[in-house]
């Protein structure tokens, strides 16, 4: 029903009609410098220092408790860092010699809950924010924002009509309706039905690309923010761990947390010997760790080959998981007391085969030191 609604309304000639381009927007800058925050007497955030560049849509990515959410606040002004600098365009809003209000920053919000007024209309949702204009501009602007995101035969109707999707579409508008320079989105997918999640997603970002908007989304789901973002600042206990765009993350992860996040792995203690990293999986060259380093070795699900036969190290089945389009496998190697998992393609072996050959390529091996 929602990716229908969300398709483009044809003409009685059949050509298809576009919706009203959604104003504009002048993006911005969002810039932490060193921004640290504490709650309760615990850090909470570590001496972040980043920046979302004007039309960027940057991720913030990481687990429950990582300091994504606070983060957002800190650049809405609901929340006040104990250190460090927030700017807009190089402008200082939040530090040691400034602290503007949100109303005051040109910030769009949109919460995980979405925040609706039940007791406003749908148009008067959308148009609660546009305090600056007078009313019938402002009813003008949000006209406009509801059909860009497919509503306006909903302007008169009230929230609770709504599926969880058109919920979240109009809290998009509403966010989007007084042209903010800059959007904070907290996890603005999470309360919707899983089949629906890469239309309403898709749509999201198609009207965030027009809009022109810099958007910081918070996530905690790895393959969306691979899906959304032009780039990825992965966070862990309050500090940053990595930024980079997808390929870069997920292809050169910078510890084995990063590498983890992104992908299930097949983890393997050791120590470096005579420059090298051996693992039940292969070895490989042990890079700029010395001998005797204790390092974790990685080798994603994914990145593990299963064939019949022609692979380089015999393995044996003990379950196989048909999960759709992949089936997972666990299979017990040579030198592994624990067994090995493999995600590959659905039936491409024969059902009830047991003994395979598994091969894995030398660059899929990543070497980390271990954390102490």
């Amino acid at each position: 029903m929602i990716a229908k609604t969300m398709a483009e309304p044809h003409s009685d000639d059949g050509a298809p009609q576009r919706h009203p381009r959604l104003a504009v927007t002048f993006a911005a800058r969002l810039s932490f410098d060193d921004v640290h925050h504490s709650y309760h007497g615990k850090e909470t955030i570590r001496g972040v220092s980043l920046t979302a560049e004007p039309g960027e849509v940057l991720c913030l990515l990481g687990p429950s408790g990582s300091g994504k959410s606070t983060l957002l606040k800190i650049a809405a002004g609901i929340e006040a860092q104990s250190r460090g600098r927030v700017m807009i365009n190089d402008r200082e809003v939040a530090g040691p010699l400034a602290f503007l209000p949100p109303e005051k920053r040109g910030i769009g919000l949109m919460f995980q809950d979405f925040a609706l007024f039940p007791h406003m209309t749908i148009l008067d949702n959308v148009r609660f924010g546009l305090t600056a204009l007078g009313r019938k501009a402002a009813v003008a602007e949000a006209h406009e924002a509801l059909d860009r995101v497919g509503l306006a035969h909903y302007a008169a109707s009230y929230p609770h009509v709504l599926s969880g999707g058109e919920q979240q579409r109009v809290a998009l508008a509403r966010a989007l309706a007084p042209r903010p320079g800059v959007l904070l989105m907290d996890e603005p997918f999470s309360g919707l039905d899983s089949r629906l999640k890469d239309t309403i997603r898709a749509d999201t970002l198609a009207i965030l690309r027009e809009s022109r908007a810099t958007a910081i989304v918070v996530t905690h789901d790895a393959e969306e923010a691979m899906r959304m973002a032009d780039r990825i600042a992965l966070l862990r206990d309050g500090a940053l761990v990595q930024v980079g765009d997808a390929h870069e993350i997920y292809r050169r992860p910078a510890d084995l947390f990063a590498a983890s996040f992104f992908a299930e792995i097949n983890e393997f203690q050791t120590r470096v010997q005579q420059g090298r990293v051996e693992t039940p999986l292969g070895t490989v060259p042990a890079g700029n760790h010395a001998d005797g380093t204790r390092v974790s070795a990685a080798v994603r699900l994914s990145d593990v080959t299963v064939a019949a036969q022609g692979g380089e190290i015999p393995a044996r089945v003990l379950s196989r998981r048909f999960i759709g389009v992949v089936e997972i496998l666990e299979l017990a190697v040579p030198g592994s007391e624990r067994a090995i998992r493999s995600r590959i393609r659905a039936d491409l072996l024969p059902k009830g085969l047991r003994d395979v050959t598994i091969s894995v390529k030398q660059q899929d091996i990543l070497v980390f030191e271990k954390e102490r």
